[in-house]
């Protein structure tokens, strides 16, 4: 298992969490946000889904990853 800490513009409350929170899970990636930093930390297997794949996910919820 990776790990890794992505940073997360635009989430602001608990309906944001659900959200990035469900696509990770769905895509096999346990990821906990954290608001006040604007960070998602995420464990994931690299044989499974890549870094730039798992990124693409929080995108299409509506949020910039940089």
């Amino acid at each position: 298992m990776e790990q890794a800490t992505i940073r997360v513009v635009g989430m602001s409350c608990s309906h944001c969490v659900s959200s990035v929170e469900g696509a990770l899970k769905a895509n096999q990636v346990q990821g906990t946000v954290d608001l006040a930093t604007g960070t998602v930390s995420i464990q994931y297997d690299p044989d499974k889904i890549n870094l730039d794949t798992i990124k693409n996910v929080i995108e299409e919820q509506g949020y910039t990853v940089r």
